[in-house]
C-alpha cells in the first residue's frame, strides 16, 4: 500500500502589502507560501546553508575596512542575508564564529513573527539571541537602492558578502517588483552595498545563464554557478560573483 503524504495544516495566514503569506505545517515540517507560490520548507536546508558557505569560501582574505581596527586582530567579515525564509541561512551563519555582523533583510512582518514568537523559532532562536545578528524589516529591493551615501561616496552600510534568497530565482520572482533586484539598476545597488572584493551569492531553483551574463555586464568578476543536487528535477544553484577590488 502506498504511503499517503501528510496533509498540510495552515498555521497562520496574513495579508500584507505584498499579498498573502501563509505558514503551513505538513507532518514534521513547515512551509512558506507567498501568493499561492511555494517558496521553501524545513525538510532539507542544504542549499540555504551552501548559500552562506559558498559566499564565505569565495571571500579572499578581506582586510579591515578602517584604520581604527586592530591590525593584529582577525577580521570577521560582515554578511547581509536577503530573505529570512525558514531561517536556515541565518542559523548557518550564526553557528559559525568566522562571521562578524550578520544582518537579515525581511519585508514580511509575518515571517519575522514566526521566527521571533512562532514555530520557526526552533530553527532561528539561537541565532536571534546572538548579538551579532540583526533583522531589518524592509524590502530588499528598496534597501539595495537606498541613497544613504557617506562622505566617501559609498553606502554607509556595506558588507563583505550579500546572500540573496527572496525568490525561486532570478527568472521566477515572487512578485513583479522583485525583478528590479536582478536588473542592471538592482545589481548596481548590490555592487554598492558590497565592499571591494565582496561576494554576491544568489540562490536559484534552476541555473540561469542570462543572469550570469547580467552579472558580468554589471561589472562583477569571477562569475560562476555552484550546483546543489536535489531528490528530483534539476539541481538548485547558487550564483556567485565578486565585486572588483
Amino acid at each position: 500500500m502506498a504511503i499517503q503524504a501528510p496533509y498540510a495544516v495552515t498555521v497562520d495566514r496574513r495579508e500584507g502589502p505584498y499579498g498573502e503569506v501563509v505558514l503551513r505545517e505538513r507532518g514534521a515540517h513547515f512551509e512558506i507560501i507567498a501568493n499561492g507560490c511555494f517558496l521553501m520548507d524545513t525538510s532539507d536546508g542544504r542549499s540555504e546553508r551552501l548559500l552562506v558557505d559558498a559566499a564565505h569560501d569565495t571571500l579572499s582574505a578581506p582586510q579591515p575596512p578602517s584604520p581604527s581596527d586592530t591590525p593584529s586582530a582577525p577580521y570577521a567579515p560582515s554578511l547581509l542575508i536577503g530573505g529570512l525564509g525558514v531561517g536556515f541561512s541565518l542559523a548557518r551563519a550564526a553557528e559559525q564564529s568566522r562571521w562578524g555582523r550578520i544582518v537579515v533583510i525581511e519585508r514580511e512582518r509575518a515571517v519575522i513573527d514566526w521566527h521571533r514568537e512562532g514555530p520557526l523559532s526552533r530553527i532561528s532562536g539561537a541565532a536571534l539571541a546572538d548579538p551579532r545578528c540583526e533583522i531589518i524589516h524592509t524590502d530588499l529591493v528598496d534597501y539595495v537602492r537606498e541613497n544613504r551615501i557617506g562622505s566617501a561616496g559609498t553606502y554607509q552600510d556595506t558588507y563583505d558578502a550579500l546572500c540573496l534568497d527572496i525568490d525561486n530565482g532570478p527568472d521566477w520572482t515572487v512578485t513583479d517588483d522583485n525583478a528590479n533586484l536582478y536588473s542592471p539598476q538592482g545589481l548596481a545597488g548590490c555592487m554598492r552595498r558590497l565592499r571591494p572584493g565582496g561576494i554576491l551569492a544568489v540562490w536559484s531553483a534552476q541555473p540561469s545563464p542570462a543572469f550570469e551574463d547580467a552579472l558580468r555586464n554589471a561589472g562583477f568578476n569571477l562569475v560562476r554557478t555552484e550546483e546543489i543536487q536535489v531528490a528530483r528535477g534539476v539541481p538548485d544553484v547558487v550564483h556567485l560573483a565578486v565585486r572588483p577590488a
